[in-house]
């Protein structure tokens, strides 16, 4: 089977996926989140660097459970422009503003 390349908009969403799970580990290490949501750490270096932009919906189901992040938030996530979801926050609170 021919994979046809990924589309600039697919390769920033999983490089926004990558970002958000290396936020959400934080200081945990990438071997106990891998081991716990059963994939391998290589698996979870893979998708957190950006170099596997699509992973399968049960790789990121797993790994988003186990650091406790729902998949409407996952989703809506790396769905947002970088910046976007500062701004939205900073209308809707205006005590919270961007730094320039």
């Amino acid at each position: 089977m021919v994979r046809l390349p990924l589309s600039p908009a697919e390769v920033e969403r999983g490089q926004r996926l990558g970002a958000l799970l290396r936020r959400a580990r934080g200081t945990r290490s990438m071997l106990s989140i891998a081991l716990d949501a059963g994939v391998s750490p290589e698996t979870l270096r893979k998708i957190e660097s950006g170099r596997v932009a699509t992973p399968a919906f049960s790789t990121i189901a797993a790994i988003a459970d186990v650091l406790d992040l729902s998949l409407d938030e996952v989703w809506s996530q790396i769905n947002e422009p970088e910046g976007t979801a500062a701004l939205v926050r900073s209308v809707h609170h205006p005590s919270q503003r961007l730094a320039s």
